[in-house]
């Protein structure tokens, strides 16, 4: 293509073409290669060159808007909205306003519409092309309307139509055995075994192969067959009503089950949801289960029935069915074991050789050895075992039906009767711990609690079973006593002895006072030592002189007790508190006869005044051997006196004073050598505290240098975090106000817009207002045009009235002189008109108007000459 931008000449090669606008007619022309063209000054080059649309064998395009019958330069018909198909012939090129369909913008190389040029659509076997009717046709004899969606089937080749748009290509959709494909119908139609379906319906195409859907049916999904095995059902529910597989009407909820007796594979009809899968129940030997709500013949539910199965056996469970408790053993019993049954209705027990009537509340018990299962009307109460007892080892059993309670003690084997149970006996917690620690609790430094640690059972530490009869080793020497709160008496046993608590039975509990000094209730204990035994304590004196003492005493004592008396078992317990007691009445008295006397004299004769106030006199004058307390039969033997030291300090200090005078000699010559040796041990510390400072300050030089650098190093991290903060804040102010510039703008451009739609506003109304004002301006003129014609035209009719036909008639034969003379008693000049071209004399036009009128006064009317 060569063009003289110049000279307005384009020269088109083969295959190409151009649109040209002639702006005088308005009308685009097209002009085709080889060939050049001159660009008049009333035209305009529309578009190109373009290259001629080509379109291979077995290919097709899409023309938009098509025109017929092209004439060149002369205005054609072209049918917007309408298409043209355009198969494999000699290239076109495309008539102005025609386009092709899908094709890029128009350019200058083949590119931009080859992606427009399509194949024909090859359909290949069990495939389907789908089509949508464009407007109202019949092809084939069938009427289509336009929206009409059908489907062709393959194998073919497709040419395209104008009245057919092309949607795609369907797929089938292959079947595999063990499947089928779920359809559901989109609109009313006929499926492809002639049945008619409604919108919405669903139905199933099972046949193995390739099935293509019509242009009606989606295919929803493809179903599964479920494998049926024997020991695999299906729990299936109807969701609609239907006839299944065993032609066996269904309603909407009704459940059931499919089996592998009834079929090999299951497709779920419509209609029809597989709840879940079932697994075949399988009882072993000496199984069974309690069926409830089972199915009777006619497959329904007979709710509250329970239902019991034995093995060996297997089952499905129907819907509604369920197992109680599960697959559960039989019970098999030993020799020593048994089971407590009670009767939930009557029935008669076939389980014994007298088969007796069994009512309601019934309870009883089956002993072994046997093979129990429990029929529908029974409930186990519990399995029981025989509980084997020791010597000495027992159990609490309490009886339902009174409820009375009793210690069964071995050795023996016991079982429990049909309404006994075991009974828990409640200790308090003191006891508990009292029981674990060997019958005795206080602090870590008392000295009796060692005396207990022999009576601790190893099997109570692990924790006591309430059941069990409780039992306590009574140490040696000791006494226990036990309260019957039910019989309110009370019984002691003395040690060594087993002690065994009754079902109402408890332990007296003994709060003692311990320590050195004496501390109430810092013992708890189960026993009392009956002696012999001592009590060490403190006591705090003060002579006739104020002198202060502190005494440590120990008292031997024991009990005297008649074993077999119970007055004088139970008086050694009638002062809860022996210890405390006898500790308080011995310094009372030791207190009193201390203050009778001097230090001095103290100090001498302690020992005769203590035993003196502790035993006292006889009758005789003569000082006792022993003190015996009536209360509780306790008797003091003895009393040792460990130390006596002053509570003061001062006197405390006086009595040092000729010891520390005895020390200080001795220790003045070790002082003076080890005076010597602490100077020579100084100077050596000395000197190594020097060269210790020297090396403390070299090694402070060093971190000293080392710190001086990490200052350095953070200086810099310093500087630079300021650099780059001030880099970031740099950024963000230059951020901001690039932002704040870019909204300014963005305001005034809103600004700008609001003012500009104002002017255009302002200047469309007074445009409006200038067209207004010209049309009725031109409708004045027109008027006034009108006016003047309709008066020149009745002017004229006047003057022809006036005139006559017979003097018109005598004018039109005369001369061209009578002519002038006519046209000057009219008032017309003899001038001449031209439109620049051609003169045209005004004789030539009175002649025309004279044979005109000639002509016209031939006719009968002569009502408008013109």
């Amino acid at each position: 293509m060569d063009r003289n931008n110049s000279n307005n000449i384009i020269g088109i090669v083969p295959l190409q073409y151009v649109h040209v606008l002639n702006l005088t007619t308005n009308i685009t022309k097209l002009e085709t290669g080889p060939q050049t063209i001159v660009i008049q000054t009333n035209e305009r080059l529309a578009g190109g060159p373009f290259p001629f649309v080509i379109v291979p064998p077995g290919h097709f395009c899409v023309v938009k808007d098509p025109v017929s019958n092209y004439v060149h330069e002369k205005s054609c018909e072209q049918k917007f909205g309408e298409v043209s198909i355009r198969l494999h012939k000699e290239p076109f090129p495309l008539y102005p306003g025609e386009r092709i369909e899908d094709a890029e913008n128009f350019g200058t190389t083949e590119s931009t519409y080859t992606k427009a040029i399509k194949p024909l659509p090859v359909i290949k076997a069990n495939y389907g092309l789908k089509l949508k009717a464009r407007r109202d046709h019949i092809i084939g004899g069938t009427k289509r309307n336009a929206g009409d969606i059908w489907q062709l089937k393959g194998p073919l080749t497709y040419y395209p139509t104008p009245e057919a748009k092309i949607i795609g290509i369907s797929s089938p959709h292959i079947i595999k055995y063990g499947y089928a494909l779920r359809l559901q119908a989109t609109e009313d139609c006929i499926d492809k075994y002639g049945k008619a379906r409604v919108t919405g319906e669903e139905w199933l195409v099972r046949e193995e192969g390739a099935y293509l859907p019509g242009v009606s049916e989606k295919v929803v999904v493809e179903e599964k067959a479920y494998t049926l095995t024997p020991d695999k059902a299906l729990h299936c529910r109807a969701t609609q009503s239907l006839t299944d597989v065993r032609s066996i009407k269904r309603r909407p909820g009704d459940e059931w089950l499919v089996t592998k007796d009834q079929l090999d594979s299951y497709i779920p009809p419509i209609g029809v949801e597989v709840i879940q899968v079932i697994s075949r129940t399988v009882l072993p030997k000496n199984s069974y289960c309690v069926v409830l709500d089972p199915v009777n013949k006619q497959g329904h539910n007979q709710l509250g029935k329970r239902e019991l199965r034995q093995g060996i056996t297997n089952f499905f469970l129907h819907p509604g069915e369920k197992l109680e408790a599960g697959i559960q053993k039989a019970y098999v019993l030993s020799e020593y074991e048994a089971i407590v049954l009670q009767a939930t209705e009557a029935f008669t027990d076939s389980s014994t050789e007298d088969s007796p009537t069994r009512g309601p509340g019934d309870r009883w018990m089956i002993n072994g050895p046997l093979q129990y299962i429990p029929p529908t009307q029974v409930k186990i109460i519990c399995k029981r075992k025989a509980i084997p007892l020791n010597k000495n080892e027992g159990v609490y059993v309490r009886d339902e039906q009174t409820g009375a309670v009793r210690a069964v003690m071995g050795p023996r084997s016991f079982m429990l009767t049909a309404y006994e149970v075991l009974w828990e006996k409640k200790l308090p917690d003191i006891v508990e711990t009292m029981l674990r620690s060997g019958g005795g609790t206080g602090s870590g430094d008392i000295r009796k609690l060692a005396y207990f640690e022999q009576s601790i059972d190893p099997a109570i530490l692990k924790g006591r079973d309430k059941t069990r009869v409780v039992t306590y080793r009574c140490p040696g020497n000791t006494a226990v006593q036990v309260y019957n709160y039910k019989e309110k008496t009370a019984r002691v046993i003395f040690g060594p002895d087993l002690v065994i608590l009754g079902p109402h039975e408890n332990f007296n509990v003994l709060s003692l006072s311990a320590g050195k000094p004496k501390k109430s209730d810092a013992l708890k204990s189960l026993g009392l030592m009956l002696g012999p035994d001592f009590i060490t304590d403190f006591l705090e004196v003060e002579t006739s002189d104020h002198a202060r003492l502190r005494v440590k005493l120990s008292f031997n004592n024991h009990f005297e007790v008649e074993q077999g008396n119970p007055e004088s078992e139970a008086k050694i317990f009638s002062v809860s508190d022996f210890i405390g007691d006898a500790c308080r009445q011995l310094g009372s008295r030791i207190r009193g006869s201390v203050a009778r006397i001097a230090f001095d004299e103290f100090h001498r004769n302690s020992t005769q005044v203590i035993q003196h106030a502790v035993f006292g006199e006889d009758e005789d004058g003569k000082p006792k051997s022993s003190l015996k307390f009536a209360a509780n039969n306790l008797v003091v033997s003895s009393v040792d006196i460990q130390s006596i030291e002053p509570v003061d300090i001062k006197m405390r200090d006086s009595l040092l004073k000729s010891v520390q005078m005895a020390i200080e000699i001795a220790t003045s010559s070790i002082e003076a050598s080890a005076t010597h040796e602490a100077q020579r041990v100084e100077q050596i510390a000395k000197g190594t505290l020097d060269r210790q400072k020297l090396d403390n300050e070299k090694e402070s030089e060093k971190e000293r240098a080392k710190l001086l650098k990490l200052r350095a190093i953070t200086a810099a991290v310093e500087s630079t975090g300021q650099s780059t903060a001030e880099a970031h804040a740099n950024a963000e102010k230059t951020l901001i106000e690039c932002q704040s510039e870019i909204d300014a703008a963005r305001l005034k451009a809103e600004a700008a817009e609001i003012e500009h739609n104002a002017e255009l506003e302002s200047q469309s109304m007074l445009r409006g207002s200038e067209l207004a004002y010209k049309k009725a301006q031109n409708n004045l003129e027109v008027h006034k045009s009108k006016t003047m014609v309709d008066i020149e035209v009745k002017k004229f009719e006047k003057m022809i009235s006036t005139l006559g036909k017979d003097t018109i008639t005598a004018i039109a034969n005369a001369g061209p002189e009578t002519q002038v003379n006519l046209l000057k008693s009219l008032g017309i000049k003899s001038t001449l008109i031209t439109d620049g071209n051609t003169p045209i004399n005004l004789f030539n036009t009175a002649s025309g108007l004279v044979g005109g009128l000639k002509d016209k006064a031939m006719r009968d009317d002569t009502s408008s000459v013109y």
